[in-house]
This record gives C-alpha cells, sequence and structure tokens, in this order.
C-alpha cells in the first residue's frame, strides 16, 4: 500500500508533523492540495515535494538535475505534443523507446489526460513526474519562440484573416470577455493583433512595451533584461485602434486623449496569470502607450536565489527577524527591490505573527499576509494606510514606497513602537538612505535607534549560456576595471572570458536573465 505524502515527507526530514498540520488546514481553506500548500507556505521547497510524490505514486523523478528531463531534439517530439498542448496540461515529451513515449507530468494522477497523450501519439505511455516551474522552463527551451508578431502584423498590413494564425483562446481576458464573438471585420483583426503583441512579449521575457507614434512611424519596443529592442511595428492606422481596444481592456475612458490615464488589467495564458500594468500618456503625435507585464509564474520568492553573498544574506535575515526596527532597501524603479522584500517575507513569515503590507500596486499575491492596495483617489494613501495597521496589531509591515515626509514618519513612529517596517527608497546607493530619511524630517537620533538595515540593489544582465563565446578583452580594460573596482592585484591570465553573441534561445539579445547584485549595510 503506498504511503501517504504527508508520512513520506516527514520520513524524509522535510517537513515537520505540525508543518503538515498547518499545510492541511490551509489547503482545506484555500481548496489546493497538501503538496501545493507545503511550497505556498515555504514550509518545503517544490523540487522536494515532487520528490516525495514521486515515491507517493511509486512513479520515477524527471528533473534537470538528474538529467531525465531533457528531452530528446532528434525525435520529432515538437510533432507528436504540440506546444500549446503541453503547455495548458503542463507536460514535456522526453523520449521514444520501443514503441513507449516517455512524458513527464505535472499532475500524473490525472489519467484521462495520459489517455489523450496515447491516443494523441499512438503509443504507450511511460509517465514520469516533474515540479511544475522546472516543466514551463523546459516547455521555453525545447520549443523555442515562433516569432508570431511579424507574421500577424504582416497579415494585418495586408488586409488578410489573422484568425488562424492567433487563437483568442491562447489569451484569456480575466473578469471579462475578448469580445470576439461581437467582433468583425477590422476590429476582430485588432483584437487579435493586440494578442499577438502580448503573446510575443510574454514569449521573449519582456518586461515593458512601449508603443508610440512619431511623424513618419510607428515605434513598437520590447524591453528585456532591462534594454530596449526594437520588433515590428504595426501600421500607423492601427495604432489608434490598438489603444482604444487596451483601454477598453483596462477600464479607461477612450474619448479623453488629453490626459494621462493609468489602469491595469489581467490574462491567463498557458497556464499562467499575468497582470498587465497600463500607461497612456498624451504627445505631439499621439498618445504614448506602455505595457509593465507582472508574470505571477516568473518571481523568485527564494532568498537563496536572489544573489546575496552569503555574509549579506546572514545580515538581511539577522535585520528581518527583529522584533522592531527599519528596514530600507534602495534602488531605482525596475531594480527588483519588491521581489527581493516579498522574498523576504516568504523566508521570515510564521503563522506566530502578523504580516501586513501597504502597495502600490500589490505585485505578487503572498499566502498566509494580508496585503492592501493603495487608492490616494479616495484617501487611502501609504501614510493613512500605516495609521490604519497600527491598529490592527501587525507585527511586520511592508510598505511599498516611501515617497514624502508623512509616510517617512508613520513608518519611524510603527518602528518605535514595537513593529518590524521593511520599505523603498529611491536613492542612489544604500548610505545614501540615511541624509535621505533625515531630510524627509526624521529625527537623527530617533533614526539612529531604529534603522536595523541599509541595502541598495541593481539587476545585471546574464550572458545567455547557449551562445556564449570566449575572448581575450584588452589587457587595459581589465587593468582599469581592477583599479576602479578596488581590486586586489591578482592574476588573471588563467581567467576565462566570454562574450554576448545571440541565439534563438536568448531571442538574439546575447542575455538570458539577470540577477541581482546588492550593497548591504547592517546598522550597529
Amino acid at each position: 500500500m503506498a504511503k501517504e505524502l504527508s508520512e513520506i515527507l516527514v520520513e524524509m526530514g522535510t517537513v515537520t508533523p505540525e508543518h503538515i498540520k498547518r499545510a492541511e488546514l490551509y489547503a482545506r481553506q484555500n481548496n489546493t492540495t497538501l503538496a501545493e500548500a507545503i511550497v505556498l507556505l515555504g514550509f518545503a521547497k517544490e523540487e522536494q515535494v515532487t520528490s516525495a510524490l514521486a515515491k507517493h505514486f511509486s512513479m520515477p523523478y524527471a528533473s534537470r538535475e538528474n538529467g531525465i528531463l531533457n528531452p530528446e531534439r532528434e525525435q520529432n517530439l515538437q510533432k507528436i505534443i504540440p506546444e500549446k498542448f503541453a503547455r495548458e496540461n503542463l507536460v514535456v515529451p522526453l523520449f521514444i523507446e520501443d514503441n513507449t513515449l516517455a512524458v513527464a507530468f505535472y499532475d500524473p494522477s490525472n489519467l484521462f489526460l495520459s489517455d489523450n497523450i496515447r491516443m494523441m501519439a499512438g503509443k504507450e505511455v511511460q509517465p514520469f513526474i516533474a515540479s511544475k516551474s522546472q516543466i514551463l522552463a523546459v516547455i521555453d527551451s525545447f520549443y523555442g519562440h515562433k516569432n508570431l508578431l511579424d507574421e500577424v502584423v504582416n497579415e494585418t498590413g495586408e488586409g488578410k484573416n489573422v484568425a488562424s494564425t492567433v487563437s483568442d483562446e491562447d489569451v484569456q481576458i480575466e473578469g471579462g470577455s475578448l469580445d470576439l464573438d461581437r467582433a468583425s471585420g477590422s476590429s476582430s483583426q485588432y483584437i487579435k493583433l493586440v494578442n499577438a503583441i502580448l503573446k510575443q512579449a510574454i514569449s521573449e521575457r519582456t518586461s515593458d512595451i512601449h508603443l508610440e507614434m512619431f511623424d513618419e512611424r510607428v515605434s513598437l519596443r520590447f524591453r528585456i533584461d532591462g534594454s530596449l529592442y526594437e520588433r515590428t511595428p504595426p501600421n500607423k492606422d492601427s495604432v489608434a485602434a490598438i489603444i482604444s481596444r487596451i483601454k477598453i481592456l483596462s477600464k479607461l475612458d477612450i474619448a479623453e486623449k488629453r490626459l494621462p490615464q493609468d489602469g491595469s488589467f489581467s490574462i491567463k495564458y498557458q497556464n499562467r496569470t499575468i497582470e498587465v500594468r497600463v500607461s497612456v500618456c498624451p504627445a505631439v503625435y499621439g498618445e504614448k502607450l506602455v505595457l509593465r507585464i507582472l508574470d505571477r509564474g516568473t518571481g523568485e520568492m527564494n532568498v537563496d536565489k536572489l544573489g546575496f553573498e552569503p555574509e549579506q544574506k546572514k545580515a538581511f535575515l539577522e535585520a528581518a527577524n527583529l522584533p522592531h526596527g527599519l528596514i530600507f532597501l534602495t534602488g531605482p524603479t525596475g531594480s527588483g527591490k519588491s521581489t527581493t522584500l516579498n522574498a523576504v517575507l516568504t523566508t521570515i513569515r510564521t503563522p506566530e505573527l502578523n504580516f501586513m503590507t501597504l502597495e502600490d500596486p500589490v505585485e505578487y499575491k503572498l499566502a498566509g499576509i494580508s496585503q492592501v492596495q493603495v487608492k490616494p483617489q479616495i484617501g487611502l494613501t501609504f501614510a493613512a494606510g500605516l495609521r490604519s495597521f497600527l491598529r490592527q496589531d501587525p507585527d511586520v509591515i511592508l510598505v511599498g514606497e516611501v515617497r514624502d515626509n508623512e509616510t517617512a514618519e508613520a513608518c519611524l513612529k510603527a518602528a518605535l513602537t514595537g513593529h518590524l517596517v521593511l520599505s523603498t527608497l529611491h536613492t542612489n546607493d544604500a548610505l545614501g538612505a540615511i541624509p535621505r530619511l533625515i531630510d524627509m524630517g526624521m529625527e537623527p537620533f530617533l533614526l539612529s535607534s531604529s534603522l536595523a538595515l541599509v541595502a541598495a540593489q541593481r539587476l545585471v544582465r546574464i550572458l545567455c549560456p547557449y551562445c556564449k563565446v570566449p575572448y581575450q578583452p584588452d589587457p587595459a580594460m581589465i587593468a582599469k576595471i581592477m583599479n576602479e573596482g578596488h581590486f586586489k592585484p591578482r592574476d588573471v591570465s588563467t581567467w576565462t572570458f566570454y562574450k554576448a553573441v545571440g541565439c534563438p534561445k536568448c531571442v538574439g539579445t546575447g542575455f538570458l536573465g539577470r540577477r541581482a547584485i546588492y550593497e548591504v549595510y547592517r546598522i550597529n
């Protein structure tokens, strides 16, 4: 008889019986599985739970680490299981042997899915079990990215029907309809075009989409890993319809073209929920549209993978486990400050403490934490929300950003009255936070007694591992870097340097992903 998952996890030493009780309660209250609850509550890592599930189902475990979750490219597996089916059902074809297709499943208990694959492939199915995050990562790598946007823009410009190119089922608007049943002719074309832009941006790991008009041309750019890249723009006649479509989705006023407008909407795409924040601003040649894409499925909520050096991680977690005090993380917009603070909250979260956050907007939904969205138009500002929080008996408070003297004073009072407060500031470095806070009206003697830690953060791009090539840099450049960085003299002749090239995996940029670098000061 197969052992229960909870029993296996306890025997493995992954969780304690107390963790199991809390996870079972959370699973019942939130209509989720025990495995998902354990991961969401931070009691175990996803790979540990998946490994236990493999023992529970008596099924082989596939991962990138053990080399099994590595599809055979020469066996034409993409034709047997199409990309859309793989993403929607969280499966990956691995290899074919003796008329048996090996498939990695996220949910191996779904017998109907196994039968569907058997009929689709015309082969017997050998199931493996793998984690959701690794399956999605392997799908991205195995199927690659198709340049749908070029095709759709060209077809739209030529007046062709693009319905066969982009299915409206691929991009689903949460809480609303795509209006495709009622749309016809040109309006349907523009809906398809918006879908194609969103799909292409998501597949290329885009953080922001910029669409703007100039005197003679239209510019469409995607920000990938911090840099903007030109993409095939729609024709000039399509821009107004595209912006109107986005305004409708964001519940903005389509007739208002004189004032800036901000809104948001959510989409369901390939088993992921993606938040799209919209900003429309009037410019000389027409409105400029910027979409910020927040993929809830890609946020790394693990402190170990953020990029901290060991001493930095130790200092940050020491400060985060204090009963009271102020922690400030500084850096420019888009440098990952919210991701870092949410990862820290996830790490220190326990049922014994009351956690509350005040954000604009709420970018990550965190299990077991009360999160509040500020709404300045009705008086719910950071300062007003923080004053209300103090009547909610909180232990740990996250304030999205300190923007003014009133918010700074409210944070200081909260820290001085026995609360741990985490927040962000816009300064150029970590120590710049101190004069900035004093300039906001904080008394130096009160700041010195309440400030626990200040840190600064930036994101740096990582060379694509699939196409980077070794090269020998100019010795004068190495000497300049060593001198300016105040590095100790060292022999660099044995080092191997690499440079970016560009390939389909990294969409021709030469870079694949970013990691954070930190400057951390523990105040004593």
